[in-house]
């Protein structure tokens, strides 16, 4: 730490030193003023502040009499009260006003600052657009469940028609076709062919039919011819 810092340092602390000192002073002063004024009349301290009754203040009067050290704490009380009651603006304040309570709105705030509040209906209109874009969510939301259903769907059929063609084209390579079933029934017909002509081949060549031979029984023999 250099000379300089400590040097500032220390005499920030002596300044701040002295107004704590200076503010205890002061708070000691008006507590024993008001300490001296607690007892007299509020009539007779207004006639010697030669201050008007705070009661009979209405809208326009000036109250800025009763702000200064002079004055006691209760007279100072009731002046703002009359002060309250007569300002409509401090009487009815808008909870709902924006900024209502921020003090530093005239040096921190915007020219021609847009609000949704609107006299007479609130928030009204900022209720109804979060209304209206909640609606159009749940709409996109619904489309695309309604898009992806049918486009399962028409997967599902892609897939039952591949699946028909396929058996289709192994039923037509297991079966036969003509040609070859033509050459099959050809095949028979020639061996059909072939073995009625042996059959007539060999009854021509033999001429005689062949011999049959019954058997006769009798009681106790049994003769043959």
């Amino acid at each position: 730490m250099s000379a300089r810092d400590f040097w500032s340092r220390r005499r920030a602390a002596v300044e701040a030193e002295a107004a704590t000192e200076a503010r205890a002073v002061a708070e000691i002063e008006v507590a024993e003023r008001e300490a001296a004024l607690a007892d007299r009349d509020e009539a007779e301290l207004l006639a010697e502040l030669d201050l008007p009754d705070p009661d009979t203040l209405g809208a326009g009067d000036d109250f800025k009499a009763f702000l200064t050290d002079a004055v006691p704490a209760r007279l100072k009380t009731r002046a703002l009260r009359r002060l309250w009651l007569t300002n409509p603006v401090l009487a009815n304040v808008d909870g709902l006003l924006d900024y209502g309570e921020d003090f530093t709105d005239a040096a921190m705030a915007v020219e021609n600052i847009q609000t949704a509040y609107q006299v007479g209906k609130g928030m009204t209109a900022h209720v109804e657009e979060l209304a209206r874009q909640a609606e159009l969510k749940a709409a996109a939301e619904a489309g695309d469940v309604g898009q992806a259903d049918q486009t399962s769907l028409e997967e599902d059929d892609g897939a039952e028609a591949d699946a028909g063609m396929a058996e289709a084209e192994t039923e037509d390579q297991d079966a036969p076709t003509l040609p070859e079933q033509a050459g099959d029934l050809t095949d028979l017909q020639h061996e059909a062919q072939q073995q009625a002509s042996t059959i007539g081949s060999e009854e021509e060549v033999s001429g005689v039919a062949p011999s049959r031979r019954m058997r006769f029984a009798f009681d106790g023999a049994e003769t043959e011819t």
